[in-house]
C-alpha cells in the first residue's frame, strides 16, 4: 500500500496510519491481507504481524485503533510501540485469551508484572483501544476501561525476548490466532 504520514500533524490532530504497513518478517507466519479497510492477521505457527514503515514518534503521543479476535484463543491485535528510545508491547489477550498488560517492564513480562489485567474478549467482536506514551507514563484503554497506567521515571522498560522484536518500531501482531485491526490513528500531544 503506497502513502504514509504527508506531514507531522498539530498537537492534538488524529492522523490516519495507512499504507506503508508491511508484513512483519516472523518466522513461520500467517497470511496478512488487507480487506474492507481491515488488516487481518491470520494464524501463524506462532506469530504473524505488520509493521509500520513510515515516521512515528518516539514520545508524547497517543494511538488508537481496533482490533477483533477472528479465530483462535491467544493475543490478536498486541501493539508494539516506542517508548523513547526503546519499546513495549501492549498485549491483548495473551496467555490463552484473557491477559492484558505491557511487556516488558524491568524485564518482567506482562504476565508477571504490575500491568497485568483480564478482560474478556470475544471473538467476532471489535474492540476500540488506545495507548498513550509521555515521558512519564504508559496509560492504555479497551473502550472507556483503563487497562494499564504506569509510572516509567526510572522502570526498564525492553520487549520480550524473541520475535517480536521484529514488530518494532511500531507494529501489531497475533500469537496462533488469527486477528484483525482497522481505525489505526495516531496523534502527538502538547509537550
Amino acid at each position: 500500500m503506497a502513502g504514509g504520514l504527508a506531514a507531522q500533524p498539530k498537537a492534538g490532530e488524529w492522523q490516519a496510519l495507512w499504507g506503508e504497513w508491511k508484513e512483519t518478517a516472523f518466522p513461520r507466519k500467517g497470511a496478512v491481507k488487507v480487506e474492507g479497510g481491515e488488516i487481518v492477521m491470520s494464524a501463524g505457527a506462532p506469530l504473524t504481524g505488520v509493521t509500520w514503515g513510515g515516521a512515528f514518534p518516539k514520545m508524547n503521543y497517543e494511538i488508537r485503533f481496533e482490533g477483533m479476535r477472528r479465530a483462535g484463543g491467544d493475543f490478536f491485535a498486541s501493539l508494539t510501540f516506542p517508548v523513547g528510545e526503546s519499546f513495549a508491547t501492549l498485549v491483548t489477550g495473551g496467555w490463552g485469551g484473557d491477559i492484558v498488560g505491557v511487556s516488558s517492564i524491568d524485564g518482567w513480562d506482562a504476565s508477571d508484572n504490575e500491568t497485568r489485567n483480564y478482560f474478556t474478549f470475544e471473538t467476532g467482536k471489535w474492540y476500540s483501544m488506545r495507548v498513550e506514551v509521555t515521558p512519564g507514563r504508559i496509560r492504555a484503554w479497551i473502550g472507556e476501561e483503563r487497562v494499564v497506567d504506569l509510572a516509567i521515571q526510572g522502570r526498564e522498560i525492553g520487549l520480550r525476548r524473541g520475535d517480536i522484536g521484529l514488530s518494532s518500531p511500531l507494529g501489531f501482531a497475533s500469537y496462533n490466532t488469527t486477528g484483525a485491526v482497522r481505525g489505526v490513528a495516531y496523534r502527538v500531544l502538547g509537550k
